[in-house]
């Protein structure tokens, strides 16, 4: 049976990171405002079921998850979690960038103070994003430090290794974090970024799922033969793999028609086995030998019940040969346990 707290650990940067991860969108009111007392019984929930590397960032409820995160962890034993945080969005008194509301004009935070999320991938940027975001955390160190979609304001991964890259270096140097990278929902710039300098680990948001495999083009070969270890999220591409029906969610989004029905196809496949989707789902992904954690979100204690469930679940060997022949993974895409 899977072990969704089980420690994998990393050569390159030295860090063991638990099979299954929490992160922390969600508890920073993510479509949906979520209460300081919920939010911190599923944190304690997360701990108690021996869930051990958290993620957050600035941008999840405008420093709110942070806040929440640090307030829990403080009261663990340092030495005994992982905790990445991002840089690249500084918090500042303002109305909200455009990036910030959906196209209605709501804010994609609920219940959280509403501030101006300025975009700095610049050397001075990157430090003072870092303090600001250990003050909210209330911690003097996180363990990883991932540049947070540079994609979304544009910027070229040259201008972000000219800046922010040497900042993250030289913070690796001094030991201020012990593994730097990259996270984002695009394959190519996570290899061209992977090409251009020396990371530790990459956090690619669904763009390694049973719905899309574009990481298997080049990122993930790549990551394999340069030993950068993938967090993958995003697993559900934004609820379609949870639940596919007219309206889910695709990339934050409701999923197009082709997209629906492909969803609906691997659901099939999966009941023909007795397997929820969610449990192929959330467990392909490490399948890869470059994956070193697969990153979930949750809002509550009965979600996070939900997608431990979902990876103990045993998924027979079968299930992925029936989908290899449905044509809906490519014959050479790696598998758990194969």
């Amino acid at each position: 049976m899977p072990d969704p707290t089980a420690l994998i650990p990393h050569d390159k940067s030295g860090l063991r990171l638990s099979r299954l991860s929490l992160g922390t969108a969600p508890l920073g009111g993510l479509y949906a405002p979520v209460s300081e007392a919920q939010a911190r019984e599923v944190l304690e929930a997360a701990w108690g079921q021996g869930l051990r590397y958290f993620d957050t960032a600035p941008q999840y409820g405008n420093g709110t998850a942070e806040r929440r995160l640090g307030g829990f962890l403080r009261d663990q034993p340092r030495a005994a979690f992982v905790l990445s945080t991002k840089v690249g969005r500084l918090l500042r008194e303002g109305p909200p960038h455009p990036s910030q509301v959906d196209p209605e004009g709501h804010s994609y935070y609920q219940g959280v103070p509403q501030v101006m999320q300025v975009y700095d991938y610049s050397y001075r940027g990157v430090l003072r994003s870092l303090e600001e975001s250990l003050e909210r955390l209330g911690l003097a160190r996180v363990d990883i430090l991932y540049v947070h979609d540079p994609d979304a304001d544009n910027r070229s991964v040259e201008e972000v290794m000219r800046g922010g890259y040497r900042a993250l270096v030289e913070l690796r140097q001094q030991g201020l974090v012990q593994a730097i990278g990259v996270g984002m929902n695009h394959a190519d710039w996570l290899a061209e970024f992977a090409r251009s300098g020396d990371f530790d680990l990459l956090l690619l948001a669904g763009r390694y799922t049973l719905l899309d495999q574009a990481a298997l083009r080049e990122l993930l070969p790549l990551c394999h033969h340069k030993g950068i270890g993938v967090v993958v999220g995003g697993v559900y591409n934004s609820g379609i793999l949870a639940d596919p029906r007219p309206g889910a969610r695709y990339d934050y989004v409701p999923a197009q028609p082709e997209l629906l029905q492909r969803a609906l196809r691997l659901q099939a496949v999966c009941e023909a086995h007795g397997v929820p989707l969610k449990a192929a789902a959330i467990q392909f992904a490490l399948g890869h030998p470059s994956v070193v954690s697969v990153l979930t979100g949750v809002r509550s204690r009965e979600e996070l019940e939900e997608n431990l469930r979902m990876f103990r679940w045993e998924v027979p060997p079968e299930l992925w040969g029936h989908l290899r022949r449905e044509g809906l993974l490519d014959y050479d895409t790696p598998i758990p346990g194969g």
